[in-house]
């Protein structure tokens, strides 16, 4: 196990990362730790060179108390978004700074045996490419859609390891800590920590990609279920359309919901003739063709508005339900989807009104994402602080790189 002094290192580093600035006196709340304990470790980690005063709190009455903040190019998270088709790799200081742009990767992962090992090549030469020691890199995050065992590091239909399971793989080779989890629940992290249910209690995240993943905050924090199997939003049996989902069951909600059904809709209105500005959408790449289809909307394009109308609508059949069942104060919608932003309000909206008791419903509203896209990013950096002060490798970790 991680000793005392470092897991109260690692504590006050994960609290001043997702706090920004902090008084001692915070983070000695933050922390459960006496005040004297807490300066004498902020003052250990100023000598050390990973935190930094940032002058005086603004004045409430008395005497202001010293403000302090994480110093942002002392360490670096390397943060990986994937999805079935599209991997994006990034690294990020301690206040989120892209340090290295993000780089975008094909890399599929249904019926890949060696998914894993592909992503092991990209982030050897993405590290190495940037120039960045592996001292300084704190930890690698990766979101990944598919039934992740956080507890088990293992993904059930995807990026199956040769032995041991995907962190072990990933740790040996690196000699760098990886933290995995499902893409949505990191989209709701991020929205938890950073974005608009910061603060919130009750909140249900929507995350409009080539599914419709859910991440749900409840009583504060991010509720993963009893295996972290949770908020399989997408797999909900709401419709009678005969539709094969990719789950091998028919009628999911995701089979009248995600980019690539509204990619099929383009294609099928463009060959009947249907008035619109979209020109060559080309489904054998679908990241750009459903770019261009939201930018349509946004320009005005009444075909993609439509587009968008009829799938937020079959969006919000699915959120009437999770309102019904769990009331939430808020609904976020994110992921690489939301940048459509408010043209996803109404149609959701109509079929809460259509469909859920006007009571129930009353107290619930929608929010567009200001992180969007860049939400699963962010929610990698946040699972790498978050479980900072509890693995036992990084112990490890750091040893090798003091020897």
């Amino acid at each position: 196990m991680l000793d005392k002094q470092t897991v109260y290192k690692k504590q006050i580093q994960k609290h001043l990362y997702f706090g920004g600035e902090l008084s001692c006196a915070d983070l000695s709340e933050l922390t459960k730790r006496s005040i004297p304990l807490t300066a004498k470790i902020i003052n250990e980690l100023i000598e050390e060179g990973s935190v930094v005063e940032t002058g005086l709190a603004n004045s409430t009455g008395g005497r202001r108390p010293q403000m302090y903040s994480l110093k942002s190019d002392i360490t670096y998270i390397v943060a990986v978004s994937m999805d079935q088709l599209v991997t994006r790799i990034a690294i990020l200081d301690m206040q989120n700074n892209y340090v290295v742009p993000i780089e975008n990767f094909e890399l599929t992962l249904a019926n890949n045996p060696q998914a894993l090992y592909q992503l092991l090549d990209l982030l050897k030469k993405y590290i190495a490419k940037s120039g960045i020691s592996k001292e300084k890199i704190i930890g690698v995050g990766i979101g990944m859609p598919g039934f992740v065992d956080v507890k088990k590091s293992i993904n059930t239909p995807y990026l199956k390891p040769a032995k041991g399971n995907i962190v072990s793989e990933l740790e040996t080779e690196l000699n760098i800590p990886v933290f995995i989890d499902n893409d949505s629940s990191l989209v709701a992290l991020a929205e938890l920590k950073f974005g608009k249910a910061r603060n919130t209690k009750n909140t249900m995240v929507i995350n409009i990609g080539w599914g419709v993943g859910l991440g749900m905050i409840l009583n504060g924090e991010l509720f993963r279920g009893h295996n972290g199997f949770a908020g399989e939003f997408s797999h909900i049996p709401i419709f009678t359309n005969n539709k094969i989902c990719g789950c091998g069951k028919s009628g999911c909600l995701e089979t009248e919901t995600s980019l690539l059904v509204i990619i099929e809709k383009a294609l099928k209105g463009i060959k009947e003739g249907k008035s619109t500005s979209l020109k060559n959408i080309h489904p054998e790449h679908p990241e750009e063709a459903a770019h261009q289809i939201l930018e349509a909307a946004l320009n005005g394009d009444s075909f993609s508005i439509d587009l968008i109308s009829e799938i937020g609508y079959n969006i919000g059949r699915g959120v009437a339900i999770l309102i019904h069942i769990l009331n939430p104060e808020l609904i976020v919608l994110s992921g690489r989807g939301s940048i459509a932003g408010r043209l996803w309000r109404a149609p959701i909206q109509q079929a809460i009104n259509k469909l859920c008791i006007p009571k129930i419903a009353e107290d619930t509203y929608i929010e567009i994402s200001h992180l969007n896209y860049q939400a699963e990013i962010i929610g990698t950096a946040c699972l790498v602080m978050d479980q900072i002060d509890k693995r036992k490798f990084l112990l490890t970790h750091e040893k090798n790189l003091i020897s």
